[in-house]
């Protein structure tokens, strides 16, 4: 298998301001990073306000103002140099370069800096006519600006619109053929695609091909209480408990409160538990055997005391690293997320959802979107009996708990000291009495090593 370091790729951003290349740049980052993909965003636009101040106005965008278009190829330069620093010792893997690169002569100077370092160069540009998705861009994102900060909303705006203008006097789409490009036109109405050969970037391009920026909103819920739950036992395909079966009845009033009138789909796990607090939802529903609850393996139905008593070193090392701590005959959180990678690129297409699955299996998607990193993801707080809706913005996410008052049982735990060093030697090898610690070293996603690392066309000037 390849590791992270064998492959280096450098996504680099194109297209006018307001087309959502940071926002484009920022789900990329996110979809890499939960993959466990080292990934980077260097955003030209802020080396260029911390070498030339804030609050620059659009005549300072003007193509023929020689001064400031120097300092804006400073913070070019400053950028790629301190990513081509992030690859060189970080061990990256994929930097993603914000900034406009309108003119084939910036997208020259571009690739053959980082081609001559076996650095892979995948162009994304962002094209966009439609007034409406730009003006929206504008009021959303690009208001809130440093460079705008205590200005009027509406001389922001005109200014900013200026600002366009003058990147349209030199702006040049993409067209070279030598190039691995994709163009993502009107927010997905349309792309075209240009030599693209590695693993890593058909990944890259289908998660692009799957982004829609209209507003949706995510609902997550837990199954209701189960028997399971009221004995301390995981895993397993309990029904619910009393109070869990009440959950299910009061949910479709609590919905239809936060939801109005706009249409959901409602999807389920495969397991008895999820399907019984969906019963009385009338919309239509979707069972994914991908929801399903984390698998136990050979701890299926015990207590966390019983494996405890039962398996004292892995009880000891799931603590140490629960991320990656996989029972035997079962899953860790980190195959559960390469599990879940097609539910969120169908949460990326569609608008209105709510999902009624389980602890581990939400909480691997409430981490994507809410971008908690691997050490936190295990320990998100996903309680019983309760609503979690999210809105994905173009920076993060909104998050509203809705809480049944209906009680259940408390399942978290919390994190402990580590004790895996308290143990033998001989007992502190990866292979442990039920389960092992996967390799952090390599990324959840395989990357095949016989399509790693392709050669680059040289940069011909």
């Amino acid at each position: 298998m390849a590791t992270s370091q064998d492959i280096r790729i450098a996504c680099v951003m194109v297209g006018l301001p307001a087309r959502g290349k940071t926002y484009i740049s920022t789900k990329m980052r996110r979809y890499l990073t939960w993959l466990g993909i080292k990934t980077q965003v260097f955003t030209v636009g802020s080396y260029r306000q911390r070498l030339s101040g804030l609050n620059k106005l659009h005549t300072f965008f003007d193509v023929h103002n020689e001064e400031a278009m120097n300092q804006r190829k400073e913070a070019a330069e400053a950028a790629l140099a301190d990513m081509i620093q992030w690859f060189e010792k970080e061990k990256g893997t994929v930097a993603i370069y914000d900034a406009t690169n309108g003119t084939r002569e910036r997208r020259a100077w571009l690739h053959k800096e980082l081609t001559a370092r076996d650095i892979e160069v995948l162009f994304i540009e962002s094209l966009c006519d439609d007034e409406k998705i730009i003006l929206g861009n504008i009021r959303d994102v690009k208001l809130t600006s440093p460079d705008y900060e205590g200005m009027d909303p509406d001389a922001a705006a005109k200014d900013f619109m200026e600002r366009i203008e003058h990147y349209k006097e030199f702006y040049e789409t993409i067209d070279e053929d030598m190039f691995t490009y994709i163009k993502l036109i009107n927010a997905g109405h349309q792309y075209v695609i240009n030599r693209v050969q590695g693993y890593l970037e058909s990944k890259i391009i289908y998660y692009l091909m799957n982004l829609h920026v209209r507003p949706k909103r995510i609902w997550f819920s837990r199954h209701g209480e189960s028997q399971f739950n009221l004995e301390d036992k995981i895993g397993g395909d309990a029904d619910l408990s009393p109070r869990g079966q009440l959950y299910a009845d009061s949910l479709p009033k609590l919905i239809e409160k936060h939801l109005g009138d706009r249409p959901l789909t409602v999807w389920t796990s495969s397991m008895k538990r999820t399907i019984q607090t969906a019963k009385k939802l009338q919309y239509p529903k979707k069972h994914w055997k991908a929801l399903d609850e984390l698998n136990t393996g050979v701890c299926d139905g015990m207590t966390y005391q019983e494996i405890e008593e039962k398996y004292p070193e892995d009880f000891a090392r799931r603590d140490e690293d629960k991320f990656n701590y996989r029972y035997r005959g079962g899953e860790s959180y980190r195959d559960l997320v390469l599990r879940l990678e097609p539910v969120i690129m169908e949460l990326e297409r569609h608008e209105n959802i709510l999902i009624i699955a389980h602890q581990a299996t939400i909480r691997c998607m409430y981490a994507y979107f809410m971008n908690l990193d691997h050490e936190q993801l295990p320990y998100a707080r996903i309680p019983l009996h309760t609503v979690i809706e999210l809105v994905p913005r173009a920076y993060g996410c909104e998050e509203k708990l809705y809480k049944v008052d209906i009680e259940a049982v408390d399942t978290y735990r919390p994190r402990v000291p580590a004790r895996v060093s308290q143990l033998k030697e001989a007992e502190s090898t990866n292979a442990g009495a039920s389960g092992e610690i996967a390799d952090k070293e390599y990324p959840i996603l395989p990357l095949s090593p016989k399509l790693y690392p392709k050669k680059s066309t040289p940069h011909k000037a």
